[in-house]
């Protein structure tokens, strides 16, 4: 399976992201991103399509995916895009507070420790959709890693889309997530261009 191992701290840098965005809570010691020249309207589209793409650690062969399936989708094709990357397992397992990052949180659905609807899945990119209830398995909840995870995370925001129970750790999808649960700066319509040419 494909891996983008591209250090962290330096890619944000690149594509001048924040850390926090990321999980990530220390500086740079390095200046954010100042571009020498103005940059064209294709390099302004290609920088927010790899933006998005390392915020949630998806490839260029999915991500075209995505957009397939949001294009086909009613309503915008961007906001479409964005609602189902928040709507991958791994994602939902970040926004719960029940990893620190997202590659940590995909680490965690890969190696069997995540239940929807009771089942284990396996699978970072499996979509969840309303209704579905996420939990840790009970073994798994137990495991020292976890709870320094759950105590590190304790006072992050729970999207409102997703109704968590901080006691069970179990989490409910009450709907798709909206435009304005989208926690970092992006211009999705330069993806939408890009891929319409």
């Amino acid at each position: 399976m494909a891996k983008n191992m591209q250090p962290i701290m330096k890619r944000c840098k690149t594509l001048g992201i924040e850390p926090a965005v990321m999980g990530i809570h220390k500086k740079s010691n390095r200046n954010p991103k100042q571009s020498r020249k103005k940059q064209s309207e294709y390099g302004l589209q290609l920088n927010e399509k790899q933006k998005v793409k390392f915020i949630y650690g998806v490839l260029e062969k999915q991500f075209r995916k995505y957009y397939v399936m949001a294009s086909k989708k009613q309503g915008i094709t961007g906001e479409n895009l964005l609602q189902i990357l928040e709507s991958r397992l791994d994602n939902v397992i970040f926004r719960m507070g029940l990893a620190n990052t997202r590659r940590e949180a995909r680490q965690i659905v890969s190696h069997g420790h995540v239940t929807v609807n009771g089942s284990k899945v396996d699978i970072p990119s499996y979509l969840v959709k309303p209704g579905d209830v996420i939990s840790l398995k009970e073994k798994s909840r137990n495991s020292t890693r976890i709870k320094d995870i759950i105590e590190t995370n304790a006072s992050r925001v729970v999207p409102k889309w997703i109704d968590m129970d901080k006691n069970t750790l179990t989490g409910k999808i009450v709907s798709l997530s909206d435009r304005d649960d989208i926690d970092f700066e992006v211009e999705e319509h330069l993806i939408v261009e890009l891929y319409s040419k």
